[in-house]
């Protein structure tokens, strides 16, 4: 029987929360105060889940060094705040491989019809 929490081709899926903040904003440690927060996806080549969970962490961390935003050189930087989500990935990757999935609970057809959106929905 195969350990779900190997993966056989050796790739594994994570997630991470970033936020926003002005540096020089009071409040940024403020547990209700409200921040712009990104959730990033990537692919890491690990050979196992506690390799893959630091390598998404370095790369999470790769893009949170302070910088000069706006037009009047704001200084501001994005803060990781963890990851969120890491799974293997149990197929090779090419076109149709699966590399995540989730269940959802019993919801009302109507409903479920409400959770995709057609085409045009993903353009930008």
């Amino acid at each position: 029987m195969n350990d779900k929490n190997i993966s056989p081709v050796g790739w594994h899926v994570g997630s991470y929360l970033i936020r926003f903040i002005e540096l020089s904003e009071e409040g940024n440690e403020d547990l209700e105060s409200k921040f712009l927060t990104w959730e990033n996806t990537i692919i890491v080549k690990a050979s196992n889940l506690e390799e893959a969970y630091d390598k998404v962490v370095k790369v999470a961390n790769e893009g949170t060094v302070p910088y000069k935003g706006g037009p009047d050189g704001v200084p501001v930087q994005w803060v990781l705040e963890g990851v969120t989500s890491l799974l293997p990935i149990y197929e090779e990757l090419e076109d149709g491989a699966e590399i995540m999935w989730a269940e959802h609970n019993p919801k009302k057809l109507i409903n479920i019809r409400k959770m995709v959106a057609p085409k045009e929905g993903f353009k930008q």
